[in-house]
């Protein structure tokens, strides 16, 4: 697997997956984990609910009310799920929400998929188009019948654009605006559930990779092992994969497309997660397969001193910056840097239902964090020629400061 794929499933396996690794390697493998240890983790899976549902579309309600917006257009996607549940391709078809300040959803859909759509939107409000229908002249219907014709109206920011611009075109009366502000002003908050089932995606990750581990074997490729751990990830009923490197592609953070094979002394490099209802977990675990160099185990020891600045600095109204700058001081200190020099990336994304989403651990955002925020905190040193290595861990803010899903590695042999 040459680049992190996040593979999207809910505990029912009824949302789309991405590209993962060949299990050809795996397919005949016998199970790694027993049932035990697989119900204790499934046992604490809670999907979300309707109610939960509800209370967001009531916060952004809220938000679009401070922001003085008075509709918001989603098409299919992350947002709407997170939202209402509904899960929906996108395609040259739209199928959209369009929430107001006040009252519930109005759904645009396909006259086609009505079927499925009213499956999804219970009794709401549906508007249907036919195949030689612009569904835009139904948003127009919509609006007029909302009394919202000149309206501030968001639509959400990973809209395609051809969306916007035949909304507009319909409706050139309309006031378009960027809905990042309620869209991530619900999403980058995480509630205690939303939390603990990061926190489950997590569990399993761990266990996954520490049984990666131990397949290690001269010879194996990065493919191979990338596989095996997808395998793994099945086990627990999820879909997961991971980016796998071996000694010096380790260097490049997101590999190259070259095949490697592993050999005794090689630094193993493996970046990945799953998803539990929708939520996602990415960790990345750097060892050594055999002996280690003094030189790998001191910057071993400095990407995580510099993880440790990072956890210890973070803290609800510190602004991004900061954080980063934290993890950063330590690296340049230590002889590798300055800036960007060896540190060749920021030091963290926002996740939750995305694997990467608002906002970002980067030097120049002076965007204070807030508690429910949840950020990678994944320093890296990165030596060409040579390896390179990166420890990561999400790290959600809380009231008084910050902690970690997971414990940290303690040491280059440990995972």
């Amino acid at each position: 697997m040459q680049r992190r794929n996040f593979i999207k499933t809910t505990a029912a396996a009824t949302s789309l997956a991405v590209i993962a690794p060949t299990l050809s390697f795996t397919q005949q493998s016998p199970k790694n984990f027993s049932e035990a240890e697989v119900k204790a983790i499934r046992d604490r899976i809670k999907p979300i609910t309707k109610e939960e549902c509800q209370q967001r579309i009531e916060n952004a309600q809220r938000l679009m009310h401070e922001n003085n917006m008075d509709a918001l257009l989603i098409e299919g996607g992350t947002s709407l799920s997170y939202f209402t549940g509904i899960q929906w391709w996108r395609s040259e078809r739209l199928f959209a929400m369009i929430l107001t300040q006040k009252g519930e959803p109005i759904y645009i859909a396909p006259k086609f998929e009505e079927g499925r759509a009213k499956e999804q939107t219970g009794n709401a409000q549906l508007f249907t188009w036919q195949e030689n229908e612009s569904p835009y002249e139904l948003i127009h219907e919509a609006l007029k019948k909302n009394n919202l014709l000149n309206s501030n109206f968001g639509i959400e920011e990973s809209t395609r654009y051809f969306i916007s611009e035949n909304i507009q075109k319909a409706i050139p009366t309309l006031h378009i605006q960027n809905a990042v502000a309620v869209t991530a002003g619900c999403r980058s908050i995480k509630s205690a559930h939303e939390i603990e089932l990061m926190q489950i995606a997590n569990d399993i990750t761990l266990a996954v990779f520490k049984s990666a581990k131990k397949a290690l074997k001269v010879g194996m490729t990065e493919n191979e092992l990338a596989s095996l751990i997808s395998s793994r990830f099945s086990e627990f009923g999820t879909e997961g994969g991971a980016l796998v490197l071996f000694g010096k592609a380790s260097a490049y953070p997101h590999g190259l497309r070259q095949e490697n094979k592993l050999n005794d002394g090689d630094i193993v490099l493996m970046d990945g997660g799953c998803s539990v209802e929708g939520y996602e977990s990415d960790v990345t675990r750097t060892t050594v397969f055999g002996k280690s160099t003094d030189k790998m185990k001191t910057v071993w020891a400095i990407v995580r001193s510099a993880q440790d600045a990072a956890l210890k600095s973070a803290r609800p109204g510190v602004p991004a910056e900061e954080i980063d700058a934290a993890a950063r001081k330590v690296i340049t200190d230590a002889g590798y840097g300055p800036g960007f020099k060896y540190f060749t990336h920021r030091l963290g994304h926002g996740i939750g239902m995305d694997g990467h989403e608002w906002y970002y651990l980067v030097p120049g955002s002076k965007r204070p964090v807030y508690s429910g925020n949840m950020f990678s905190n994944e320093p890296g040193i990165y030596i060409m020629g040579e390896f390179g290595i990166r420890l990561e861990d999400e790290l959600l803010i809380t009231e008084h400061g910050a902690r970690l899903l997971l414990p940290q590695q303690e040491s280059l042999e440990k995972v």
